[in-house]
């Protein structure tokens, strides 16, 4: 998420009531988990395992809870608890707006789009022109729609991240202040769920279609012209390039990449990235034609054990 104007660090520092090394005029230009961080974003790390990371990362303020020495052109922020910090600025600067309207004033709506009775269009969305909304569809705030889209009935676009951190006393929930953009001529299928990035966007690239209950997760990259089977279920900060097809009930893993033109048959399940431009079927996936050949040679077990037990000779019975 952009910060509108820009804050220096010292003022992001007196809000959180935290110390900090740097220059107190250093400028913070965003906020961005360490997924979806660039050059000017603050984010956070709580944890030893990750200090290098977040360090190293292309962040140039980073709250910390450990006082380290400051990597070069950076700045940091010290505070004992950096999830609670840096959620308590995400609520400050995209906090959760009450609807008033069901069509809400500060939305944009294009020319030529019909919104169907019953729809809810939240604080902030542009709509294209030329889209067809449906009844029942959800847009949360802060969503981006492109030209000549169509949203089929009971799709919820732009719902929360689904990410929490655990704790002993339980789970403490990742506030999202990212958005979803769905390009031009995509369509959307009924009862679809498309949850927004964390902090960054969850894209769907123009021409992709959707077919029903679909789940994009968070931070998710699609490409143009994908095609997205029924009950497909995408992890987040997925990205699957131009031209994949998807076909019904596929799984695909977090943090993955899916070559451009890629075909994915149904019921597979994607735990690794892979190459474009090839078919893929299985649990895990694997080049189609290879697994089909393995399952060939499993169902030739049975027959096999049997002939191997039958030319062992029956021990005497003494």
């Amino acid at each position: 998420m952009q910060l509108q104007p820009a804050l220096t660090l010292s003022a992001v520092a007196s809000l959180l009531g935290a110390n900090y090394a740097g220059n107190p005029d250093f400028l913070i230009k965003g906020l961005n988990e360490i997924h979806m961080v660039e050059a000017g974003d603050l984010t956070f790390v709580d944890h030893p395992k990750y200090y290098g990371k977040a360090l190293n990362s292309k962040a140039t303020t980073i709250i910390i809870n450990k006082e380290v020495e400051c990597p070069e052109g950076k700045a940091l922020i010290f505070h004992n608890d950096p999830f609670a910090a840096y959620v308590s600025l995400v609520k400050k600067f995209r906090p959760f707006e009450a609807a008033s309207a069901a069509i809400s004033p500060s939305s944009e709506i294009g020319e030529g789009t019909v919104i169907q009775p019953n729809a809810f269009v939240g604080n902030h969305v542009k709509i294209g022109k030329n889209c067809l909304i449906h009844a029942n569809v959800s847009i949360y705030d802060h969503s981006v729609i492109g030209d000549n889209v169509i949203i089929h009935s009971g799709s919820v676009i732009g719902a929360d991240a689904y990410y929490f951190q655990r704790k002993p006393e339980g789970y403490r929930k990742f506030e999202s202040c990212g958005r979803v953009v769905l390009s031009d001529n995509v369509e959307v299928g009924a009862l679809c769920s498309i949850d927004k990035g964390v902090s960054g966007d969850t894209f769907i690239g123009k021409g992709t279609k959707f077919d029903n209950h679909v789940q994009v997760g968070h931070d998710t990259y699609i490409g143009n012209n994908c095609l997205i089977g029924a009950h497909c279920a995408i992890a987040g900060v997925t990205r699957i390039e131009d031209d994949v097809i998807l076909w019904g009930r596929v799984a695909i893993n977090k943090d993955l990449v899916i070559g451009k033109g890629a075909v994915i048959l149904a019921t597979s399940a994607v735990d690794k990235s892979i190459e474009g431009g090839k078919t893929y079927f299985g649990v895990p996936v694997d080049e189609a034609r290879k697994k089909w050949r393995e399952l060939a040679a499993l169902r030739q077990l049975p027959s096999i054990l049997a002939e191997l037990k039958g030319s062992v000779p029956e021990e005497p019975i003494i």
